[in-house]
């Protein structure tokens, strides 16, 4: 699946290509050598074939023409006061890097193939400003090639490739959609290697985080959780303009960040656990499949969750299970598809999600949420037979080994995702309901006094189970 070059950069190279560049002027300061200037008009202004024959047969040439060597400056180097000449050669090193392999070739192999492009991802703290723009833009499409080429990382690729990764996740933290755009582009080019999209991971707080912040802004801000879990119907988010999503995100845009995520999901068992503890992504998906309008979103979506699921059953079916994933595949049986990756991911997924739901008891699906590290209000929470049926079970099975691990999870702050606290605690008063003669059981576990430390949260919902898991620790010692 590869990506149109973004159209914003495309009117920046453009525009770049048709200005007049004083290269005699450049030559007289002393900026350039006349011999630069000669290799550069040998390749300036002619036919793609022309320029490329040009080069093969001197790759070696123009490889220190833009790198330079011991001896000799890169033309980013000796050219550095002048901004149209340092934006012209970006443009044509662009346009060699995309036209001519065997140039590729030997950038790669040079000593210190991204050393004089680098600097200049700091040429300025605008956004906006051209020359890093068309700095990332090369090295983002040089790095991609690199790290195919060379199946070993290299000293070079590992200190450039977290450089880049963190002018894009700038870019991509912008407001500025088409930023938003050449940033999820970028990254798409990198993410083809195992060394590339863990180096992504690493980062995550930076690169992954803004992106899923705007797939969230895409559904409209909903909580999807209690959506799916009430069976409410999700309506539409979509604006009055039919390209945009909700939170005004456009259907392109929503598209590249999808391939993103889809290309990490490779890395599924790296990252599975991980996107589903800091950003809920199950339910996430499940939500952004059902208000998916295009076919290949859809197939993205649906691209994604596989990889996921398959790698990380035990942890992340539960999750879909609750996020009613079953429910929303079914519903995508009824609409008309034509693409084949659709179609046997949504078979293999609904093949996947019924092997699960079949041989999980209503007390294996608990334990597996719990054992997930992340409480969501599925159906045992609040089913009154579920806890008189297994709150003894839950205490006593393994040394109270779930017990022990929903403590643990309340012990977090949980700043971002309040809700986890709530289920806890009103999971803690159904136990003590249940089970009043295992109070001392459940506080020596931790559970009495996080129950009663959440009583003065600023989350009403917190509060109110918390005081609830409390009222029943109390009413019990006072029958007593």
């Amino acid at each position: 699946m590869s990506l149109d070059p973004p159209a914003y950069i495309l009117s920046l190279q453009n525009n770049i290509r048709a200005r007049p560049i004083s290269w005699e002027g450049a030559v007289r300061a002393k900026t350039i050598t006349d011999s630069d200037l000669k290799k550069i008009k040998a390749i300036d202004k002619v036919r793609k074939e022309q320029r490329k024959q040009t080069i093969e047969a001197d790759t070696d040439t123009y490889t220190t023409l833009l790198l330079g060597n011991g001896e000799t400056k890169s033309i980013f180097e000796s050219a550095a006061k002048r901004l149209d000449i340092l934006q012209y050669m970006l443009v044509l090193t662009g346009d060699l890097i995309e036209d001519i392999p065997a140039l590729v070739e030997s950038l790669v192999k040079h000593p210190h193939p991204y050393k004089p492009l680098l600097p200049l991802l700091k040429q300025s703290n605008n956004a906006e400003d051209p020359i890093p723009l068309l700095t990332s833009a090369v090295l983002s499409s040089l790095l991609s090639r690199a790290l195919v080429a060379q199946p070993k990382s290299t000293p070079e690729i590992d200190e450039a490739l977290p450089k880049v990764y963190s002018y894009i996740a700038a870019l991509s933290n912008t407001s500025d959609s088409n930023l938003q755009d050449i940033a999820v582009q970028e990254y798409s080019a990198l993410l083809r290697t195992l060394k590339s999209r863990q180096q992504f991971w690493e980062q995550r707080k930076e690169t992954l985080s803004p992106l899923v912040d705007i797939l969230r802004n895409a559904t409209g801000g909903r909580d999807s959780d209690s959506t799916l879990y009430n069976g409410g119907s999700s309506g539409s988010v979509r604006s009055a303009e039919s390209s945009k999503m909700g939170g005004g995100v456009g259907l392109q845009l929503l598209y590249h960040i999808l391939m993103v995520i889809w290309q990490l999901s490779f890395e599924g068992r790296l990252v599975g656990k991980g996107l589903d503890e800091e950003h809920d992504i199950i339910p996430l998906y499940a939500q952004l499949v059902r208000l998916s309008p295009k076919e290949k979103t859809t197939r993205l979506l649906l691209g994604t969750l596989y990889n996921l699921l398959s790698y990380n059953k035990s942890s992340l079916m539960p999750a879909a299970a609750s996020a009613k994933l079953p429910t929303v595949l079914s519903n995508l049986k009824t609409r008309h598809f034509t693409d084949q990756d659709l179609l046997e991911d949504l078979e293999s997924l609904t093949t996947m999600m019924d092997e699960f739901t079949s041989s999980q008891t209503t007390l294996d699906e608990y334990a597996a949420e719990v054992q997930s590290g992340h409480l969501r209000w599925s159906p045992p929470h609040k089913n009154g037979d579920f806890w008189r049926e297994n709150a003894r079970a839950i205490i006593e099975n393994d040394n109270g080994e779930l017990c022990k691990k929903l403590a643990e999870i309340m012990s977090k702050d949980w700043s971002n995702d309040k809700q986890v606290l709530a289920i806890g605690c009103n999971d803690v008063a159904f136990l003590v309901k249940q089970c009043p003669e295992k109070r001392q059981a459940l506080e020596k576990f931790g559970l009495k006094i996080r129950v009663m430390g959440l009583m003065q949260d600023e989350n009403e919902s917190v509060r109110w189970e918390s005081l609830r898991a409390v009222g029943e620790f109390l009413r019990y010692n006072f029958d007593a």
